[in-house]
C-alpha cells in the first residue's frame, strides 16, 4: 500500500507532462497538415540533384 503513495503522484505528473507536450506541439502547428507529407512520398519527382549522382569510376 505504501507504493501507491509513490505511484499515484508519479502517474499524475506523467499525465500532466504528456498533456502539456501535446498542447505545446498543437500550438506550434505540428498537427496542422497530416495528409500532404503522405502524398509527397508517391509524388512523381524526376529531378535528380547533383549530390545524388554516383561518383565517377576511376
Amino acid at each position: 500500500m505504501v507504493i501507491l503513495i509513490i505511484l499515484i503522484p508519479m502517474s499524475v505528473v506523467l499525465a500532466l507532462l504528456a498533456a502539456g507536450m501535446f498542447l505545446y506541439m498543437n500550438r506550434q502547428g505540428q498537427f496542422d497538415d497530416l495528409e500532404s507529407p503522405a502524398f509527397s512520398v508517391i509524388a512523381d519527382d524526376d529531378s535528380v540533384h547533383a549530390d545524388q549522382h554516383d561518383p565517377p569510376v576511376a
